[in-house]
């Protein structure tokens, strides 16, 4: 059960958030996984003052397409299949929105199963 975030600068595009959305989901389907009907996300779209990056931190130049997604998961993907997902993402968003490669940010939180409630202050999967 994935809880994804993206967040982006405000895009005159008013479906453009969903359309990235649509490919990181479609990405964890393949790359991960993911079953159907498990897409929960926040998609966010913010002015200059509140998206703050650094353009050439790791030398990797970045503009104001940058898309940062962050991904909560249960834990225990392999090293490759986590490669795989963000190579996954980083194409799809290339290839159906037309972000440069260089403007994918992906951060992978791991944590345990026990560690969700879906709804009504239960703990669905804690064994």
């Amino acid at each position: 059960m994935p809880l994804v975030r993206i967040d982006i600068k405000r895009n005159p595009d008013p479906s453009y958030a969903k359309k990235l959305g649509k490919v990181v989901y479609d990405s964890m389907k393949a790359a991960i996984n993911v079953p159907d009907h498990d897409n929960f996300q926040v998609l966010a779209e913010h002015d200059d003052d509140h998206f703050v990056y650094d353009p050439t931190y790791l030398g990797i130049k970045r503009t104001d397409g940058l898309v940062f997604i962050q991904i909560t998961l249960n834990e225990g993907r392999s090293a490759d299949q986590k490669r795989l997902l963000y190579k996954t993402i980083a194409d799809g968003l290339h290839r159906e929105a037309g972000v440069r490669l260089e403007d994918v940010f992906i951060n992978l939180v791991e944590v345990k199963k026990e560690n969700w409630s879906f709804g009504s202050g239960v703990a669905q999967y804690a064994t």
